[in-house]
């Protein structure tokens, strides 16, 4: 049974109201006692992530501060070497859910995939990555403002899905978490290919929760490797890297 050690609340570092993360792989959405459900929470919504993202578009225009990388430049570089293993092609069609800054895009854009989509359901967000991705010249990647609880019809056939923290975030909802968490399934099943990868990072939930989630659809493909640490006389994970097929 994998053990979840989370960091307490304390320990998230906050940086203009976002979480901060460089170089980490710290919770940034939430750090909880372990537990099927969490509390409530306003980073559950999505007024908190529209302003979270108008300062940091502000900040971008002032500065040119990208902002954060969710749980670490390592969590990218973990998914993406898995998919070069695994050959994905460089065609694959590639979703990004929850796409915050757009700089996953910018790493998968480098190590040559060239069918990208990402989307967020914040438009200060989506603002955001177009700026980001007009200073890299990454022209050719789809960024698009989409509630992934209730994707448009055009938002289908997609060979591979990344989730890095949106999932957490919803399953944060004060609003009916556990009918989110539905929803949120039942989309995935509806954008992917049959047969193609669903890659999830998250701090909130183990994988035998995120194996329970998933299922029926998804089957386990494989279980990335991530930092171990001990508390307490107890080895476990502060994140969950897991990478799931579509099956049916």
């Amino acid at each position: 049974m994998s053990v979840l050690l989370q960091c307490p609340v304390e320990r998230m570092l906050m940086r203009r109201g976002v979480m901060s993360t460089h170089g980490a792989e710290d919770c940034p959405v939430q750090c909880t006692e372990l537990q099927d459900d969490f509390a409530p929470s306003k980073l559950g919504t999505k007024e908190y992530w529209d302003d979270a993202y108008k300062r940091e578009l502000q900040t971008y225009k002032d500065i040119g501060d990208v902002g954060e990388i969710w749980f670490g430049e390592e969590s990218m570089d973990r998914v993406i070497r898995w998919m070069k293993a695994q050959n994905v092609s460089e065609n694959a069609a590639i979703l990004d859910i929850g796409t915050g800054n757009g700089m996953f895009l910018v790493e998968l854009a480098k190590y040559g995939f060239s069918n990208l989509t990402g989307i967020d359901y914040s438009k200060a967000a989506v603002e955001l990555t177009v700026n980001i991705l007009e200073e890299e010249g990454l022209k050719n990647v789809k960024i698009q403002v989409e509630d992934f609880l209730n994707p448009s019809t055009e938002l289908k056939g997609f060979d591979v899905c990344i989730d890095k923290g949106t999932f957490d975030a919803i399953s944060l909802s004060p609003e009916d978490r556990e009918e989110a968490k539905k929803l949120y399934v039942n989309s995935l099943k509806t954008v992917m290919q049959p047969g193609g990868f669903f890659i999830i990072t998250s701090c909130n939930w183990t994988k035998e929760q995120l194996l329970q989630i998933f299922r029926p659809g998804f089957e386990l493909a494989r279980e990335l490797p991530t930092p171990h640490f001990q508390f307490g006389g107890v080895t476990g994970n502060s994140v969950t890297a897991l990478v799931f097929k579509r099956i049916d």
